[in-house]
């Protein structure tokens, strides 16, 4: 059985309640229920956090003994050097996901720290861009 984890970075606690218009009124834990019982097969877990520090140590923690991270790093991937760093030094396979299409907002969101070591990079279809990574790792 396949184990993924999903890392989600700041303000992705606030889905649901955040910008509906951008990204849509259901709240991560209420997609995640769905997709764990679409993926049966799959051994899912989710981790959030609004701080740096905590996300790299997931996924260092991750980064060995799973089979996927799909990463959702929010601000921090056009910011963090730390966590495209981290990314870099694991072995498991990473999947760069956004909600958005980062590349019709501002310029700076253009620019990704964690691309050029990630598996790929899904952007732009919503929380649907999470259940496209989970498929491609099975």
């Amino acid at each position: 059985m396949k184990k993924i984890i999903i890392i989600n970075g700041p303000n992705l606690n606030l889905l649901g309640k955040r910008e509906p218009d951008i990204y849509g009124s259901l709240t991560f834990i209420e997609f995640f229920e769905t997709i764990k019982l679409k993926y049966p097969s799959v051994t899912l877990e989710h981790f959030q956090s609004n701080i740096e520090g905590e996300i790299i140590d997931k996924i260092q923690e991750a980064g060995f003994s799973f089979d996927g991270i799909i990463l959702n790093a929010a601000a921090y991937t056009h910011t963090s050097v730390g966590i495209g760093d981290a990314v870099a030094a694991i072995e498991t396979p990473v999947v760069e996901v956004h909600i958005s299409n980062t590349f019709k907002r501002e310029e700076f969101r253009h620019h990704s720290y964690i691309a050029p070591n990630a598996k790929g990079v899904i952007v732009g279809f919503g929380l649907q861009s999470y259940e496209l990574a989970v498929t491609s790792f099975i």
